[in-house]
This record gives C-alpha cells, sequence and structure tokens, in this order.
C-alpha cells in the first residue's frame, strides 16, 4: 500500500482540512463532509474526488493554492448574466472533482486525480493581488468543481472581500448545507449547473452521480443565505434532452428560487469520452427555451450559440429588448441604473451594478 504521508506532507499545497467540515469516525476513519458523497475513509485513502486523503488519521486537502489555470474573464462566461454585468472576474481552479462527467470540456484539470494532480502553488493572498492588479471587479471559483478546494477558496474570498472584491462560484451544486453555510457571506453569486435536464439515470450513467436530488437541497440553502443564483443546463442530445424531464426542472427552480431565476438551456459540444455525439441542435435548445418563458420563468437564455436571439434580455413585462449580448459580450445596454425597463419601467432581476459594455460591434 502507498505511504500517503510520504507522499504527500511536507508539500505547501497540503493542508489539514477544514475542522468544521471534518468528522472523526475512529479507528483512524474520518468522514469528509464537503460534498454530498460524505466520503468515509480509512487511513491512507484518497475521497472520491481525488485530492483529499486520510493521513494518519486526519483528512488533508491536496490541492491548497495549488492552481491550474488563471484568466480574467468577463462575467458572462461564468454564465453569470444578471449579476455586475460587464464585470471582469479572476478565474482560478485547481486539479480533481466529485463527478465523472463523460463530457466535461476541462477533463484534464477536473479528471487529474492522485498521482496527476498538478499546478502551481499561489498563496491566497498572491490570488487576489493578481486580481487587484488585472483590474478585476471580483474572483471567480470555477472550471473545475470549487467544492473541492473549499479550504482555499475560502480563505482566497475573504480576503477578496477585504479589498472590495466580489466572490462568484460555479458549480454542480452538489455541495452540503453545512459548507454552504460557512461560505456564507463570503460568497456572492453561483452558477449552479445542472446536466441532462437533471435526469437521474443520465446522472448515473454518464456523471457517475447516483441522484440529482442533493442539489435542489442545496440550493434552497443557497438561497437562505442570501446568494445571487442562476441556473444552466446542459442540454445532451439523445442522452438528456427530453422536454419532460426539462418541465420538471424548470418548475422546481421555479418553485426553489422564483420564476426571477436566470436559466440557461446550453448546447452541447462533443469533448472528453462522447466525442462521438453531435453537438445539440440549435432548434432543441430553442424549444427549452420557450418551454421556461411558457412555465412563466422570466429569464431564459441559449448559451454556446453565439449572435442567437435567445442570448438577448427581454423585459418580462412589455417585451422590450434591453440587453443585447453577442456570447460573453455586452453590445448594448438600455436599462436604467436602477435596472429598470426604459419602456414601461419595469424593474428586471439583475444585482450589483453595470460595468459598462464589453464589447461594441457585431461580427
Amino acid at each position: 500500500m502507498e505511504d500517503l504521508a510520504k507522499k504527500w506532507l511536507g508539500k505547501p499545497w497540503v493542508r489539514e482540512a477544514d475542522p468544521d467540515l471534518t468528522k472523526d469516525l475512529g479507528n483512524g476513519w474520518v468522514e469528509c463532509d464537503l460534498c454530498w458523497r460524505r466520503c468515509k475513509l480509512p487511513p491512507n485513502t484518497y475521497g472520491v474526488c481525488g485530492v483529499r486523503a486520510n493521513i494518519n488519521g486526519k483528512l488533508y486537502t491536496l490541492v491548497y493554492g495549488y492552481v491550474t489555470a488563471a484568466n480574467l474573464d468577463p462575467i458572462e462566461k461564468k454564465p453569470l448574466m444578471h449579476f455586475h454585468p460587464g464585470a471582469k472576474v479572476f478565474s482560478i481552479s485547481t486539479a480533481g472533482c466529485n463527478f465523472f462527467c463523460k463530457f466535461c470540456q476541462n477533463w484534464e484539470i477536473s479528471q487529474s486525480r492522485r498521482e496527476q494532480i498538478y499546478g502551481k502553488y499561489l498563496e491566497p493572498e498572491r490570488v487576489v493581488q493578481l486580481a487587484l492588479d488585472l483590474g478585476a471587479d471580483g474572483i471567480s471559483y470555477t472550471y473545475n468543481e470549487p467544492t473541492i478546494f473549499f479550504e482555499f477558496m475560502y480563505d482566497v474570498a475573504k480576503i477578496a472581500k477585504k479589498h472590495g472584491l466580489f466572490n462568484t462560484m460555479v458549480t454542480n451544486g452538489y455541495i452540503t448545507p453545512e459548507a454552504i453555510r460557512k461560505l456564507g457571506n463570503y460568497m456572492d453569486a453561483v452558477t449552479v449547473d445542472f446536466k441532462g435536464n437533471a435526469n437521474k439515470e443520465f446522472y448515473r450513467r454518464f456523471m457517475g452521480v447516483p441522484d440529482p436530488e442533493p442539489i435542489f437541497e442545496s440550493l434552497k440553502v443557497m438561497k437562505e443565505v442570501g446568494w445571487f443564483i442562476e441556473i444552466t443546463d446542459l442540454v445532451v442530445p439523445k442522452y438528456g434532452d427530453k422536454l419532460e424531464d426539462a418541465e420538471r426542472l424548470i418548475k422546481r427552480v421555479k418553485e426553489l428560487l422564483g420564476p426571477e431565476t436566470p436559466m440557461h438551456f446550453l448546447r452541447f459540444h462533443p469533448d472528453y469520452l462522447m466525442r462521438d455525439v453531435p453537438p445539440t441542435p440549435v432548434e432543441t435548445l430553442e424549444k427549452h427555451v420557450e418551454l421556461a418563458k411558457k412555465l412563466g420563468m422570466h429569464y431564459a437564455y441559449i448559451g454556446n450559440v453565439p449572435g442567437h436571439p435567445y442570448e438577448h434580455t427581454y423585459c418580462p413585462k412589455c417585451g422590450e429588448l434591453v440587453v443585447e449580448r453577442y456570447g460573453f459580450y455586452i453590445v448594448a445596454w438600455k436599462l436604467t441604473d436602477d435596472f429598470r425597463c426604459p419602456k414601461c419601467g419595469f424593474k428586471l432581476n439583475f444585482k450589483g451594478k453595470f460595468h459598462g459594455l464589453t464589447a461594441e460591434w457585431y461580427p
């Protein structure tokens, strides 16, 4: 058996896990309470995510500050269309994930586990300073699942707040209520990514997840602590594109979060282990958006189809085109400073402030 203490201890990115999210089960066993898998680990073993391990009866994170990607992105890329529109976010990730999505577009980092862990070590203060130097308005924890690098995210988020930066997270939603509450006031907005219209069999077959149901419990807590929430749904041809599944998902989002919650239906692109599946037909995405609007959702978008009319924001009351976009960029803005429709005065569900146009042209 591999000696994990010899392999990992002493590296600056290996730290003891948050004690508030760890249970001592006795006899050297520990439980990780970061995600709904709640891995129960005997000594000298890894969690499902592959980047947390029981070493000598204590739980450790193996990716604290071990950054795999760092980029300045438009916030619309997350996608957060209604939170600080036009803002720039410094986006960071580590290796590892608690899901095994066969279609992952960031599989090089998300599926890097155990002996494949890699990155560049950055202290939390350094991440915040880089964000400030680049002129970022906030920091986004993204690309891989941020739940699995919780301790690093938590420390960065606290420092970011002190410097006037907001924090956002792009997550699969499998984070536990206790982890959400601990992150609490340090997180401002979150994109929760559903896949395959939240079909249970899709999650089992293509993602290695027993049931998406816990995600809805987490959404309740995210709303309770006051995070601004947007929802995405990756629509996968043949395997995860049934409208009856989409209807159930839309109705649950509406019930839990309200009709003003932005929903994004994303186009699938072949990647990783599903390169034989074609991109989602645009008409399939259009049907999803039209269904969401029929069911009473105020804001429904198509993602990954630059130039489509369903990228834009329309006033839910009068139908006026109020925000025009091309891909991740805002090309026209017509809302008032307090996010009201210039035609009828309806206040749209935006939060923060408008940071300006990110593009002034159509390709």
